[in-house]
């Protein structure tokens, strides 16, 4: 694979900071990036070209797009989106402004870039574009509507420019993690600080025995089947390097298992066993 490029977002931690790394090692040419500089420099300490790409800046997306073209000559072999946050909270306490912020970083932002790098793949006669969804993204839990509707959203675009994409030389690609060792949790507390008023809900001692026992504590019910994020890695790389890679990737046992449950099961019935998980 030597040669190969990747720009790969939300580098900082977890899941794109282990990608970055795996995929070095097998020879890609990895453009690792963040959304905050400090970051960046971290990771350039490391030995990575770390362009600042955040989602929520339109001026940051292109500039950093362009860091990356003017490094490889114009080509890029393939763009993994990956920076996302969760915002908790109930949806009768979710403000329209919150959720227009995380759509910002999880949908619209992941859309301009992609919107950017088609051209160059066009051009180039190859590419791959892999997108990180959720087993969040076909299936739903409570406290969960904000981050849910986004991998809604980007499975449902995603999909859609899969095939549209079928006469043209790039490929699109889902992964759909479940419970994977990450910052996520920590990053989600923010957006619940930031956005959920849940002193003044009506479930506010719903909050207080449910939600942030699991959002503050050091483990949660799901830790029991979390996986590492080279779990997710592992997946990237048969996404990248197959011949003919498969539309989705599952990881994690949660996410089969949701997957042949939604299929299976009356939706009555399904509703009932994710309410009391």
């Amino acid at each position: 694979m030597t040669g190969k490029s990747i720009l790969i977002t939300g580098c900082s931690s977890g899941i794109g900071y282990d990608a970055a790394h795996g995929l070095r090692d097998r020879g890609w040419r990895v453009f690792a990036s963040c959304r905050q500089e400090a970051d960046c420099i971290r990771l350039r300490e490391e030995g990575f070209e770390s362009p600042l790409i955040d989602y929520t800046d339109t001026a940051t997306i292109h500039s950093g797009l362009a860091e990356v073209l003017k490094a490889t000559g114009g080509t890029l072999d393939a763009l993994f989106n990956n920076g996302a946050y969760g915002l908790p909270g109930a949806v009768e306490d979710l403000p329209t402004d919150g959720l227009r912020d995380i759509f910002e970083t999880n949908v619209f932002g992941w859309h301009e870039l992609t919107l950017a790098v088609i051209p160059v793949m066009r051009a180039q006669g190859h590419g791959r574009i892999i997108n990180n969804s959720s087993v969040l993204g076909f299936i739903t839990f409570a406290w969960r509507g904000a981050y849910v509707a986004t991998k809604f959203a980007l499975e449902g675009l995603t999909d859609t420019l899969r095939i549209e994409m079928r006469d043209t030389p790039i490929q699109v690609v889902l992964i759909q993690p479940g419970p994977i060792t990450s910052d996520f949790r920590k990053n989600a507390a923010r957006g619940f600080e930031r956005w959920i008023d849940w002193e003044n809900s009506a479930r506010a001692d719903q909050y207080r025995n449910s939600l942030l026992k699991r959002l503050y504590a050091a483990q949660s019910d799901a830790d029991f089947f979390e996986l590492p994020s080279s779990a997710v890695t592992k997946k990237l790389v048969h996404a990248l390097e197959s011949r003919h890679p498969k539309a989705r990737y599952m990881v994690t046992t949660p996410t089969y298992a949701l997957n042949i449950a939604r299929r299976i099961m009356p939706t009555r019935l399904l509703d009932w066993l994710i309410a009391k998980g």
